[in-house]
């Protein structure tokens, strides 16, 4: 029987730049062209984890464009302008969200740049539910696929293992929990509406 479930943000509860374009026009959009690309990807790899626990987006992009020599707007913001304004909302998963809320009690289990998590909050791509615990990697300092998230949002549920539901849009994300005995989902953003209905059985199954 589940009690505890935890959704990813990016991907399940609000769109990123999974399965878009997005992140060629946010390299277009700052001057990176396609000279540079493959350094900037390689530089991107070593940087990216640490956006997501302690490495401030903007500190980092200051230290890209000189790097680089981009040419943008003093105001730009590469966490606001770059990712978060670039993100949606996903309408098609909040009554199963909500279905589930009034049932169980829910939370998120997400990987966040530092000072994301507030700003997605205000532009209002969450879904109005309780979310009873908030594991975000950049407040944690810990993230996913890291064991010790998993760890610690177990911790936080107060349930076992095996009354755990977890969603996210990652394989590599999901490998950890179904090992500790999570049950997992593989939710699907390309194909929300079809990922809503089996994510609504197999919660119905769990019960």
């Amino acid at each position: 029987m589940i009690k505890f479930v935890y959704f990813d943000v990016g991907g399940v509860v609000e769109l990123d730049f999974s399965g878009t374009n997005k992140w060629e026009e946010l390299k277009k959009e700052i001057g990176v062209t396609p000279e540079l690309r493959d350094e900037y990807d390689k530089l991107w790899s070593e940087i990216e984890k640490r956006l997501c626990v302690d490495l401030d987006a903007d500190v980092f992009f200051e230290q890209i464009k000189k790097h680089f020599q981009l040419n943008t707007p003093s105001d730009y913001s590469f966490l606001l302008n770059g990712f978060v304004n670039r993100f949606e909302t996903n309408p098609s998963i909040w009554p199963a969200i909500q279905e589930i809320s009034q049932k169980c009690p829910v939370g998120l289990l997400t990987n966040m740049y530092v000072n994301m998590f507030p700003a997605i909050q205000k532009r209002g791509l969450l879904p109005p539910v309780v979310w009873r615990q908030i594991i975000d990697s950049s407040v944690v300092k810990l993230r996913k696929p890291d064991l010790e998230i998993y760890h610690l949002a177990q911790k936080r549920a107060n349930v076992p293992d095996s009354e755990i539901l977890f969603i996210d849009n990652q394989p590599k994300n999901l490998d950890p929990a179904r090992d500790l005995g999570w049950q997992t989902f593989l939710y699907d953003p390309a194909n929300s509406k079809n990922s809503n209905q089996k994510l609504l059985k197999l919660w119905k199954s769990l019960r």
